[in-house]
């Protein structure tokens, strides 16, 4: 048993208005527990990245990029031990776990370049004697809501950006995995960051509401549920915060007939059943031409029979345990309900556990087949190891599924015809696409984010635009008079002003 604390300030604070258990979702067995933090321990750390933000806003761009790369050597070294922090409280398998803390560093790698997307530009001689230059500033205390599937990559999509900018970051990370939060922190000092530059409040909903409101956090980043991210959006753009909110997603994928089935079955199956389909750029849907969809159906099953469900420490492991009980039993009626409403479940994972693990949180691999629009396995989603089909004519059918969907995150389609990809990347409703690609997250100097009610908000997480959201933009029109004040004239709309 252990406890994870709050970080403020550059220590560990055990200031606590309660306490929330954590679990192994691999043998069910509780580990630890996170303290809880209210209104007050969130002001403690916005006052203190407030202050840092004095100190911090000046440091040369050369020392921020110094400790950047420290940064980035830490986190290099230290992946293995993040990546057990993660399986131990979250249950995706170490490999999974390990991937996701090399794509937070590709964030922290594009970010060691900030000198380079911080310069602005310079208009000489704009008029006479006058020039035009503009650069951009730090915003001040900026605040990440992070969920629980990626406990590491989501921070480093947010905090390095805003730190590289200039800003202090006040983290809220959910409570079911809370300890690689702190593990980086101290990553953070170790690699040479002042006290207060950033700062983890463990909690729930109470320590949201107040960053939500705080007059001192400038902005607001999020990932996780439509629901609450809607409601944080509104809550915070009404207090006059910038705001990001990657929500929820049903991505789908477009299988046609002139696909490589084979290529595209595998894909698909590592894409849904992937950290057990716990992720926003999972494939739950997939879309399959009519002609090929019963071979199709084969050969994910067959696929899917082979996905090595076991504890996430099992070195050859391919898939792990579901986060918690209560998604475990809302994945398996979301099943239970569709086959109940005419579905035909073509791989049934329900009650699955591997042995020595009766006690875990476990869902094996489902293929549920013949899914109509109206059953609620296809309009909610479902976030498990659960892969929906869908038989569709073709391309133009499976778009006219994918417009009447609310969400719009990410889409793939697998085809060998270039047309039909053109087509499908000019009108997929989705923010990121893929063309054989079944899981198309973009790389770390790309945007990351969707369309529709998977993003609320103007500017899309890392890369450019990432920047461009961690601060603003300042435009300066000067005239030097050497030495003299000169006699000006200005004509506005026809009357002359000296």
């Amino acid at each position: 048993m252990y406890t994870v604390a709050h970080w403020i300030n550059g220590q560990l604070v055990n200031d606590s208005v309660g306490t929330r258990r954590i679990f192994n979702p691999s043998t069910g067995e509780q580990i630890g527990e996170v303290l809880l933090a209210d209104a007050a321990i969130v002001d403690q750390a916005v006052a203190a990245a407030k202050t840092a933000f004095e100190t911090w806003s000046e440091t040369s761009l050369g020392q921020r990029v110094n400790i950047l790369f420290k940064f980035r050597e830490l986190l290099n070294a230290h992946t293995q031990d993040l990546a057990e922090l993660i399986t131990r409280e979250e249950g995706k398998v170490v490999t999974d776990a390990a991937g996701e803390v090399g794509r937070g560093l590709e964030v922290v790698e594009f970010v060691c370049g900030i000198p380079e997307l911080l310069k602005g530009e310079f208009s000489m001689q704009a008029a006479r004697g006058i020039d035009v230059y503009s650069f951009r500033s730090p915003i001040g205390v900026c605040g990440g809501v992070t969920p629980f599937n990626f406990p590491v990559m989501c921070p480093l999509w947010m905090a390095p950006v805003a730190i590289a900018c200039g800003n202090t970051f006040v983290l809220k990370p959910a409570s079911a995995d809370p300890s690689p939060s702190i593990f980086m922190a101290q990553l953070w000092k170790e690699a040479g960051l002042p006290d207060g530059v950033f700062n983890v409040v463990q909690g729930g909903r109470d320590a949201v509401s107040r960053l939500e409101v705080h007059p001192d956090v400038k902005s607001l980043s999020f990932v996780g549920s439509t629901p609450v991210g809607k409601e944080l959006h509104d809550i915070g753009t009404a207090h006059g915060k910038r705001v990001q909110a990657l929500c929820g997603a049903k991505n789908h994928g477009v299988v046609l007939a002139d696909a490589d089935l084979d290529f595209a079955a595998a894909n698909c199956v590592a894409a849904a059943f992937g950290a057990a389909g716990e992720r926003c750029m999972a494939l739950p849907v997939v879309l399959v031409a009519d002609a090929v969809a019963d071979e199709f159906i084969d050969l994910v099953v067959e696929k899917a029979k082979a996905v090595k469900v076991a504890d996430g420490m099992t070195p050859d492991a391919d898939m792990g345990a579901i986060v918690t009980r209560a998604d475990r039993d809302r994945i398996e009626q979301t099943i239970t309900e569709a086959e109940a409403a005419g579905a035909h479940v073509a791989l049934d994972g329900r009650g699955f556990h591997p042995e020595g693990h009766e006690n875990g949180f476990w869902t094996g691999p489902t293929i549920v087949d013949a899914v109509t629009r109206d059953m609620r396995i296809y309009e909610e989603e479902v976030f498990g190891p659960v892969m929906v089909v869908m038989r569709v004519a073709g391309l133009r059918e499976a778009l006219e599924i994918m417009k009447a969907n609310p969400y719009g995150n990410g889409a793939a389609i697998f085809t060998s015809s270039g047309a039909a990809a053109r087509q499908f990347t000019r009108e997929a409703p989705a923010g990121m696409l893929g063309v054989n690609v079944p899981i198309p997250v973009p790389v770390a100097y790309h945007a990351f984010g969707g369309w529709q009610d998977s993003f609320f908000g103007e500017t899309k997480i890392y890369g450019p635009e990432g920047v461009k959201f961690f601060t603003a933009e300042k435009a300066v029109t000067q005239r030097w008079l050497n030495g003299q004040v000169e006699s000006a004239t200005f004509h506005f709309k026809g009357s002359t002003q000296s």
